[in-house]
Formats: structure tokens, sequence, C-alpha cells
């Protein structure tokens, strides 16, 4: 194999493994055929067109089974993955209950709600009792302060029991409705569980966007492109299985804003631009399919 054969097979990657399997040699062959003697390098614009490629495919080929069920399942596994990594700072204090929702994650995140329901059950209601001020379960001293490297608020400390309830009860819910059915959901990317030290004590709850923390910056930045992604999607395949993922997580932040609206002073400008933000987006992602379908049918 060339230097050049083995980097196109790399940019191939961004291809789903079954396509690749599929279609892999043809395409080496095709792109060998056309480069230059001596070329040791794929052109930019090949390089690009071949990424791009593989995102597309690897979206329209992920359009598969009941949109509303996949998509409640991939807003679960986001919930998830927020309500982890919320729990990090403090992992000195709550090592059961952070790692039961460390377990009760990979279940979700590989399809396996059943097993998933009453350990994402037992932590919704320990987090529901952290945030009501009652040691339920355990004989655990309320508040729950942060480990000594992370300059924090409490474990909820910021903020009633409004939003983080909402998640948990949306969480187990959509767990409900999923377990319900005879067929599960298909196991998602372990990717996802990248994103838990990317967001790790990012509580939206703490309004703290004005103050341009980094992790606020980082939940941010991943939302926004996220929900990019799911309009993006959308466009692509005229599904909306991503615009249901998306509307499950924006529950929480609506759920943050109207816990401080009577307090509005708690509220910057900053705070009500992100949830316009993320409303915005969820309704793009939400709008896309239905005018990719018109398009088609035209």
């Amino acid at each position: 194999m060339t230097t050049l054969e083995r980097r196109y097979r790399w940019l191939l990657r961004a291809y789903p493994k079954g396509y690749r399997a599929d279609h892999g040699d043809e395409f080496v062959d095709v792109l060998l055929d056309s480069a230059k003697p001596a070329q040791a390098l794929p052109a930019p614009r090949e390089a690009f067109a071949l990424i791009v490629g593989g995102i597309r495919t690897r979206i329209v080929a992920a359009a598969q089974g009941p949109a509303w069920t996949d998509g409640l399942h991939n807003g679960i596994v986001a919930l998830a993955v927020l309500n982890l990594a919320v729990l990090i700072p403090y992992a000195g204090s709550i090592r059961l209950w952070l790692a039961l929702s460390a377990a009760a994650l990979v279940l979700i995140l590989r399809g396996h709600v059943r097993p998933a329901l009453p350990v994402a059950g037992i932590v919704a209601v320990k987090m529901t009792a952290i945030t009501m001020g009652s040691p339920w379960l355990d004989a655990m001293l309320l508040p729950v302060f942060p480990d000594a490297w992370w300059a924090g608020p409490p474990l909820y400390g910021h903020g009633g029991p409004i939003a983080p309830l909402a998640s948990n009860v949306l969480l187990v819910g959509g767990l409900l409705v999923l377990a319900a059915r005879r067929d599960g959901p298909r196991a998602r990317s372990w990717w996802w569980l990248a994103a838990v030290p990317l967001l790790a004590g990012s509580d939206p709850a703490w309004l703290d966007i004005a103050a341009g923390s980094p992790t606020a910056m980082a939940r941010v930045c991943l939302e926004v492109v996220l929900l990019l992604g799911a309009a993006l999607a959308g466009h692509l395949t005229a599904d909306s299985r991503w615009a249901i993922a998306a509307s499950v997580y924006l529950v929480p932040a609506i759920a943050v804003l109207y816990e401080n609206i009577e307090s509005i002073e708690h509220l910057t400008r900053q705070d009500i631009a992100h949830t316009t933000l993320l409303v915005v987006l969820v309704l793009a992602a939400a709008v896309v399919p239905f005018r990719a379908r018109r398009r088609i049918l035209l």
C-alpha cells in the first residue's frame, strides 16, 4: 500500500464501516487513477469532499427505525450525559451516586433501557432529595460541597429544584416509554462519553454565562454545534428524529428560565439570549424536515 492510498483510506473512515466494506476499494481505485504521478497527499478539495460525503452518509444511515422513539432515546442520552457531568466536581462526597449515574448513562447509551430504568430512578430520587435539602436514601449531610480542586457552589446550590427535577423526571419518563416498547433502541456511539469531561461541573441553573466561565462556554458551544447538526440532519434526511431529541434537551433549559423569571434580577441578557438561541435552533431543527419533505414532493 502506497502512502497516498493509506491516506485515502484514512479519509474514508468518515464513512460508515459497512459502506467502506462495500464501496471503499472502488473509491480508492478511482482516486488513485486520477492522482498525479508521485503524488503523496490527497488534494485538499478531495479530502474535504470525502469528509463531507462521509458525514452525510452517516447522517442518512442513522435515519432508521421509528423517528419518535429514536429521537426520544437520543434526547435522553444527552440529558444523562449532562446529569452525570454536573456531579463530577462532587465525586468525593457522592461516589455511590456518581457511579450509579455513570452506570445509568452507559446502559442508556447501549440501548439497555430496562436495566437502566431502576438505576436512573434511584439516582433521580437522590438528586431530588439534594435539591430539597433532605437526606433520603442515605445519611449524607447536605449541602454537598465540591472537591478541593473545584471552586464552585454546593451541588444544586444555585437555583431551585424545578430544573433538576424536570431533567430527572423527563429522563425516567422517557425510559419508561422506551421500556414499554417490544423493540429497544439501538446502541449509540461511545463518542457521547467524550462530552462528560468537557461539561464537568456545567450546571445550567448556575446562570454563569455572563461570567464567561470555561465550563459554561464549553456547554454553550457544544449545544450550538449539536443543534446545528440536528438542523442539518433534518435537512438532509427530511426526518424529524433529531428535532425530537433537541426538544427533549430543551425542556430543562426552559425550566431554568421559568424558575428564575420571578427574580428577574438574577437573569442577565446573556442568559436570556442563550435560552432564546436554544429555542430558535430547536425550532429550526423542527421546521427544516418539513421544508425538505415539501421540496422532495414538489
